[in-house]
């Protein structure tokens, strides 16, 4: 969503879905070619584990932080389902690019390509106007093709029922 900061928060529960006051919260960068997979695993995931220490320490050492969640300063993410994953290629190049990256490694950003679904994964920003929708060319590195202001390089993908290839391997067949 063109988002350049996330973060994690630990909270004590209530009754509401993540809605206790907060324990601890985490914040880390999201770089311009970063995907959900490498914030996750690269800074979420172990910035996570070291704020659950963090939190039981506090707990053991008899310090109970409880700061009132105010959401109008960030809020919770839902799962981000197959249908927000669908390419809308007449959205701007760096829509797109966003979403795909958001999407990589799940649940798999999405589109029909020459009549067959497929997810898209690894891909780059590239320069060029045409018509929204249109596969532009076939590249050594991938398969271009056109969003509103600009092209998405796609380097990987997986069609539907099969497996994770290069773009340029799957075109060829």
């Amino acid at each position: 969503m063109g988002e350049t900061r996330t973060g994690l928060t630990i909270f004590w529960p209530d009754d509401g879905l993540d809605e206790g006051p907060i324990m601890v919260q985490k914040t880390c960068e999201i770089g311009p070619h970063e995907t959900l997979g490498d914030i996750y695993f690269g800074k979420l995931f172990p910035m996570g584990v070291d704020a659950m220490i963090e939190g039981l320490d506090l707990v053991k050492a008899g310090i109970v932080l409880k700061h009132e969640q105010r959401l109008e300063d960030g809020s919770y993410e839902g799962w981000f389902k197959k249908d927000n994953a669908r390419i809308d290629w007449s959205k701007s190049a760096a829509e797109v690019y966003n979403l795909i990256r958001a999407c990589n490694p799940a649940p798999g950003a999405w589109t029909e390509l020459n009549g067959t679904e497929v997810q898209i994964y690894d891909c780059a920003p590239l320069d060029g106007e045409g018509e929204p929708g249109e596969l532009v060319s076939v590249l050594d590195d991938g398969i271009a093709m056109q969003a509103n202001g600009g092209r998405i390089l796609i380097k990987r993908l997986r069609p539907k029922g099969g497996q994770k290839q290069s773009a340029t391997e799957w075109i060829a067949g």
